[in-house]
């Protein structure tokens, strides 16, 4: 399996990165490196996460992000990172907005 981090995934990363570092610094890095490692876990795990707002979801071991993905052959497209405390009417936005680009 094939693993494509969609521009809007990678935004989602660095936004997620900047957040964090502004914590205190190389906390920005842990996130990327932990986000990354979850993501990677898709080369063997694509398609067994449930399914929520029509994208499976894969949950942060670290962090309380979610992976947002779908799959198109064998390739696994991450469509969004978000931070699971968002409101889930603004996730479901969020997602349904990707869908139409």
């Amino acid at each position: 399996m094939s693993i494509l981090i969609l521009p809007s995934a990678r935004d989602d990363l660095a936004d997620g990165f900047a957040f964090y570092e502004r914590q205190e610094a190389g906390v920005g890095d842990y996130f990327l490196e932990s986000l990354f490692s979850d993501i990677e876990s898709l080369r063997i795990y694509a398609g067994i996460h449930p399914k929520q707002f029509g994208y499976h979801r894969l949950l942060s071991k670290r962090f309380p992000y979610a992976v947002f993905y779908d799959q198109e052959g064998k390739t696994a497209r991450i469509w969004a990172v978000l931070d699971c405390r968002s409101d889930p009417d603004a996730i479901r936005e969020r997602l349904a907005s990707l869908r139409k680009k």
